[in-house]
């Protein structure tokens, strides 16, 4: 009699094969865990900022894959009352690439291109959650922009990245501490899928050319009524007569820091569109909501120098509270920083998140590089 309940402990035996070879999703005569590249940088992930309406509650996730090197990862973060909390875990990639579970942290892929569905089960730093994300904006595909002629060593293909991007409403629940915060009416979020190879996976020890690839000039994710502004395009919602996406070219900033931290507080910025149109949006950070992505291995961990792509042993899962009152944390936590904003344009404020480089976006306003000034 044939055994009808053969499971998951048995897919290893079955290599290079994979549950997701069982879609019709193939795009070339490998199995799908065989990767495009042999680029050991080669990876896939997936990125999350939300907020309930007011902006009380803030949360950071992401995750990466790694099929070169075998490695799966995925961080947590929540901003609340001062209080910065983060998870990290790490696994083997193992077979089943459709299984995004990394420690406690469980996203789960409902409709691709419309919903997803975040998940933070209970653990040790107190923080938990369950998030509905459903996508309103259309999400236009991210061409590579790479080439030989500007990569490291000269002649080699530098960082690739390819994707999408949105935006979309966000329903559930964030718990800190047993105290919940339902996300209702008005709360909102944005997210991307990339993929490619570098990007800073690895660390210092992989990088071609020693740089650290955290970002050059930070970026904005703000949804109005009509239009979002991710970056370097603006994006519409599903149904919108504007086709694709409109680009925008390289904005001019006048930005105001802590005196004592050089971490952002205020801006102005300049949009200029390639259709001609300049959007003017003037933001203001909600007290300390910012998430500090440092926390996320973006950069590298500000404790343990844990870079995304760089840990290499058996299953783990950490974390850690940072107090955002005390000036000292906040220093120690700065690089890719995501600030929770009050964003104005015209008549309309929304919130939104503007993300600085901290302190590079200091440095270059002092300096007087191009298209940057204090504020």
């Amino acid at each position: 009699m044939t055994d009808l309940s053969v499971g998951d402990d048995f897919f290893a035996e079955q290599f290079p094969l994979s549950p997701i070879d069982d879609f019709m999703v193939h795009q070339t005569p490998d199995p799908v865990r065989v990767s495009w590249t042999g680029d050991p940088r080669a990876y896939e992930r997936y990125w999350m900022v939300a907020h309930d309406a007011t902006g009380e509650v803030m949360v950071a996730t992401g995750g990466s894959i790694y099929p070169n090197l075998d490695r799966a990862e995925a961080y947590a973060v929540v901003v609340r009352g001062g209080r910065h909390t983060a998870v990290r875990s790490f696994r083997p990639l193992g077979v089943d690439r459709t299984d995004l579970r990394v420690g406690p942290i469980a996203p789960q892929i409902i409709r691709g291109l419309r919903e997803w569905r975040y998940v933070l089960e209970p653990n040790e730093q107190g923080i938990s959650w369950d998030i509905t994300f459903t996508d309103t904006t259309r999400q236009v595909f991210r061409e590579p922009l790479s080439d030989s002629a500007h990569g490291t060593p000269p002649g080699r293909r530098g960082d690739v990245t390819a994707g999408f991007e949105g935006f979309g409403t966000v329903s559930g629940w964030v718990e800190v501490d047993g105290a919940r915060v339902e996300l209702g009416p008005g709360s909102a979020g944005t997210r991307d899928r990339h993929w490619g190879t570098g990007r800073g996976v690895g660390g210092p020890a992989m990088s071609l050319g020693g740089r650290l690839h955290v970002g050059t000039n930070g970026n904005a994710f703000v949804p109005f009524a009509d239009w979002t502004l991710w970056g370097d395009r603006v994006y519409y919602p599903f149904g919108h007569a504007t086709p694709g996406a409109t680009k925008v070219l390289k904005p001019t900033r006048r930005l105001r820091f802590d005196p004592d931290t050089q971490v952002f507080v205020e801006g102005v910025v300049d949009y200029r569109l390639v259709t001609g149109q300049t959007r003017q949006l003037h933001y203001e950070r909600i007290g300390e909501q910012t998430a500090y992505l440092r926390c996320g291995m973006y950069g590298g961990t500000p404790d343990g120098d844990i870079h995304q792509g760089s840990y290499d042993g058996p299953p783990m899962t950490e974390g850690e509270t940072h107090d955002l009152t005390e000036l000292r944390q906040r220093i120690g936590l700065r690089g890719l920083d995501e600030h929770l904003c009050r964003v104005t344009c015209d008549d309309e404020t929304v919130i939104g998140v503007y993300q600085t480089i901290d302190p590079l976006a200091f440095e270059a306003c002092t300096a007087g590089r191009p298209g940057w000034d204090l504020l």
